[in-house]
């Protein structure tokens, strides 16, 4: 039975016998979710506490709202351990054929998977990432040159309508450059992987064209894995079979997968809402900016509007107290790090003053099986940021900050569209440097040489699918 007690917090919940599916949790997914969620979270967390039982279009799960009990779930793999075949209910079979959140959590990668081979598969992520995050390696110094000439790449593109005008920096800017940086990564030939890119997109905007986009993502996915096998190189490919030579392509591609989806929604939204941040008047934000320290900005802006909202979920090895409720063995749990962020026992020792914030955020996760690529992913959305608005004289919001259009799905928060007028600052309405040019802007730590290695090819790119779409978005100068 469920047990009420009342005290002078609120409501304190006990289970006592009955299982998740019994308790009629309330549509998390809804319409509210979609404007304010966070409303939503203090809606449960005044009723339920720090945990609390959500319907997940169809499916019922429990949702962690509070801070210190996130924590808990994260630090403690074997504890609360993912991987799909811990979860009692889909054992069962009671979990529906066609929910809609199935394809996204059945492809079963390094995020997805527990077990015992995943250890081996974490180790080999982080061997054939380290020479991308690793700021002393030559591969860490190509990566950020060549962000640098994506961004500058978009920049220039916008530009073309006039040293004024007026863009969607969303699909003109944040979304393509995570998606270009991740085909440098994968190690795509000259622009190949563009076809790939715009399926990618496809996917993450999960539209009516999602499945064959995600059949033909795999497909290029697959065959990208082949030839790195025949034909190693030095990307992130080449560097996981090393560190892993006992993957089938099909795993190795499950892996691309979930490299072009981590690295292009997380990143693409970051930038956004650091953007938006910025223009929106945030004073500290703005401070941090102007002196230089856009990942201070950064992390200011992952308390507030992290883009992972909620984690993948996560099962109870046993049954286990969680805040007021005891969770079933094999009961799915989503940790939100958006409604952690929020709680007033965590946000109570925040002090949003202070020169640097807290670095106590859980947007990359927290314990063992934090985020693998999170420096990467800073970096990236670092750089990006920072050539906006060095390559900008003016940037505003096109929109009152209060209209602008949010997108929510289970996992991710982020804008649709981010309109605004600009103003180029008058040495930035140049063409992108050629690839060669010895004048190459911001060769930066790879030395003199690096850019021209990693500058794009220009006739290529024009001629892909990516670049074709993203020309026909520009808008005329005003």
């Amino acid at each position: 039975m469920v047990r009420e007690t009342h005290s002078g917090e609120g409501v304190s919940v006990e289970l006592d016998g009955v299982g998740l599916e019994e308790m009629s949790p309330e549509p998390l997914l809804t319409r509210d979710y979609e404007t304010r969620p966070s409303l939503v979270y203090e809606r449960l967390r005044q009723r339920h506490g720090a945990v609390a039982p959500v319907d997940l279009l169809g499916v019922p799960a429990w949702l962690v709202l509070g801070y210190r009990e996130a924590l808990q779930v994260l630090q403690d793999d074997a504890g609360w351990p993912k991987g799909l075949e811990n979860w009692r209910a889909r054992t069962e079979g009671r979990v529906p054929a066609d929910w809609p959140l199935g394809p996204s959590l059945e492809v079963n990668h390094v995020l997805i998977q527990g077990g015992p081979g995943y250890r081996t598969l974490r180790t080999a992520w982080d061997q054939a990432l380290k020479p991308f995050q690793d700021p002393r390696n030559p591969q860490a110094k190509r990566l950020k040159a060549a962000v640098t000439a994506y961004a500058d790449e978009l920049i220039t593109l916008m530009g073309q309508a006039g040293g004024t005008g007026l863009a969607d920096l969303s699909a003109q800017f944040s979304r393509p450059l995570p998606l270009m940086v991740a085909s440098h990564l994968l190690g795509f030939p000259g622009s190949q992987g563009d076809d790939a890119l715009m399926d990618m997109w496809r996917v993450l905007d999960a539209g009516p064209d999602a499945g064959p986009a995600l059949d033909r993502l795999l497909g290029a996915l697959a065959e990208l894995a082949e030839s790195k096998l025949k034909t190693p190189g030095e990307d992130f490919p080449s560097y996981l079979l090393a560190a892993h030579p006992d993957l089938s392509l099909d795993e190795l591609a499950r892996e691309l997968f979930m490299l072009l989806g981590m690295t292009s929604d997380h990143v693409g939204i970051l930038v956004s809402n650091t953007v938006v941040e910025v223009l929106s008047g945030e004073d500290s934000v703005r401070a941090s900016l102007s002196a230089g320290m856009v990942r201070e900005a950064m992390n200011r802006v992952v308390m507030r509007k992290p883009p992972l909202v909620n984690f993948v979920p996560r099962f109870a090895a046993e049954d286990t107290k969680l805040g007021e409720y005891t969770i079933r063995a094999g009961d799915p749990v989503w940790v939100s790090s958006a409604a952690a962020h929020a709680d007033p026992l965590f946000a109570a020792h925040v002090a949003p003053s202070t020169t640097v914030s807290t670095r106590a955020h859980l947007s990359w996760g927290a314990g063992p099986r934090q985020c693998p690529a999170r420096e990467l992913a800073s970096t990236v959305a670092a750089v990006g940021v920072g050539r906006l608005f060095e390559r900008f004289a003016h940037l505003d919001l096109a929109l009152p900050v209060d209209q602008l259009p949010w997108r929510s799905s289970p996992f991710m928060r982020g804008l649709r569209s981010l309109p605004v007028r600009y103003e180029l600052a008058p040495t930035a309405e140049r063409p992108p440097t050629e690839a060669g040019d010895p004048g190459a802007r911001d060769a930066g730590e790879g030395g003199p040489g690096t850019t021209a290695a990693v500058t794009p090819d220009v006739s290529a790119r024009q001629r892909s699918s990516l670049w074709r779409y993203l020309t026909g978005l520009i808008r005329p100068g005003r």
